[in-house]
């Protein structure tokens, strides 16, 4: 048996608002400095993206392609959206099997060959069987997110795929979400949580910056099905990823200026900002909150435990107060720790924090905090990223420092 981190869920640049190097060869580099042994191809049904996967990529065993450009290993993968708006992820067993799902849905699409992420006529039930049909795996991607997630537009997975849960083994957290969180819900204690970057950029600090540890006897898509399925002792065994504070939508917000709210508040307000007239999103907390079975969570048999990590480039930042972390210094400073390490993931998680102070203090010492859970954050909401702190700061809120809502509301 052995120990795989893979990251599933990615975009290619046939998806929007990606970045021009999202290509295969720039992927599998970026990816093994990172430390991923296998990552996630996105965009499968995508035909101009399809062709540059045949082109670019060789099949090795059983469902995964290698590449000449590095070690990391591809599995086809691809994000599709339901006519409510629903995001789900889906993970192939192979190139054909995508093809033949891309011809199944073309009828069902107006944006499939233009779009990387393409927007069906179907619902979740509907996709479900169409994926079972090629034998691919399904399950609701970000799960948690206001916009485009199955729980903003139902309050139960059987709600979206009817009969058809039986079929979905996996749900992806989201960057808003963890297990602490996620597991305070009932109905999700079978089903195996993922953590993905959902990147749309290949740089370190992107790609891999949530991902998933998988214990399995080969890397191939059946042993990854068997770890999904936690069948023959094969699981997953680390969910590793930001701290839920640092995504987008943690907090509920508003979507204009950012200021973050209480629910009463915001519901009270009528999802209006009284500062700027924005519109105010649910946050993922709040959500959780009335989606949650328990107070407490509540782990299952098989939930691994969850790491909260910051990307390095963000560690480095911090140490030395260079925001821009993609500068020069900052880029010096990451090479020379991966050069002694190997990768990104072994400085982050599996390195001991003596021996990374040896080499840059500064940022062993912050590894050492988010390692221990005493790591602070600010955090984000309404579209904005939350991020770490080596500060006092607070989360500011409608009312902190302002009029109070029954003097604004008269």
């Amino acid at each position: 048996m052995q120990q795989i981190d893979v990251d599933f869920h990615i975009h290619s640049r046939y998806s929007g608002g990606t970045s021009r190097d999202m290509i295969a060869s720039v992927i599998a580099r970026q990816a093994e400095l990172k430390g991923l042994d296998l990552v996630g191809t996105g965009d499968a049904l995508n035909p101009d993206w399809l062709r540059h996967i045949k082109k670019n990529l060789t099949e090795e065993s059983d469902g995964v392609y290698s590449s000449s450009e590095s070690k990391t290993r591809f599995l086809v993968t691809t994000e599709v959206e339901d006519y409510k708006g629903v995001h789900h992820l889906l993970l192939f067993p192979s190139i054909s099997s995508a093809e033949e799902l891309m011809e199944r849905f073309k009828r069902y699409s107006s944006d499939i060959e233009k779009d990387g992420r393409p927007h069906l006529r179907l619902n979740g039930e509907q996709i479900v069987d169409s994926a079972g049909d090629v034998d691919a795996l399904l399950g609701p991607a970000h799960a948690f997110t206001p916009w485009t997630a199955i729980y903003k537009e139902y309050n139960s997975l059987r709600e979206c795929y009817g009969d058809n849960i039986r079929d979905v083994k996996f749900l992806e957290l989201g960057l808003s979400a963890d297990s602490y969180m996620a597991d305070r819900i009932s109905e999700l204690q079978e089903i195996t949580f993922m953590t993905n970057s959902d990147t749309h950029s290949p740089w370190p600090h992107r790609l891999g910056r949530e991902f998933n540890r998988i214990l399995v006897k080969d890397l191939s898509f059946s042993e990854i099905k068997k770890a999904i399925e936690h069948k023959n002792d094969r699981r997953f065994v680390l969910n590793v990823g930001l701290n839920p504070r640092e995504g987008k939508y943690h907090l509920t917000s508003c979507t204009r200026c950012f200021l973050r709210f209480k629910l009463a508040d915001a519901e009270r307000l009528k999802w209006r900002c009284p500062e700027c007239r924005g519109v105010i999103k649910k946050g993922v907390s709040d959500r959780i909150n009335e989606l949650a079975t328990w107070e407490k969570p509540h782990h299952p048999w098989h939930r691994p435990r969850y790491i909260h990590i910051i990307p390095l480039a963000e560690v480095i930042s911090l140490a030395t107060g260079i925001r821009t972390i993609t500068s020069k210094k900052i880029h010096e400073r990451w090479k020379r720790l991966i050069d002694r390490f190997g990768t990104e993931i072994n400085v982050l998680i599996d390195s001991e924090t003596s021996e990374i102070k040896k080499i840059d203090p500064g940022v062993g010492r912050i590894i050492e905090k988010f390692r221990t859970g005493r790591m602070k954050y600010v955090a984000g909401g309404g579209g904005q990223y939350g991020r770490p702190t080596l500060k006092d700061e607070e989360d500011n809120f409608y009312g902190m420092g302002q009029r109070s809502l029954s003097e604004f509301l008269g």
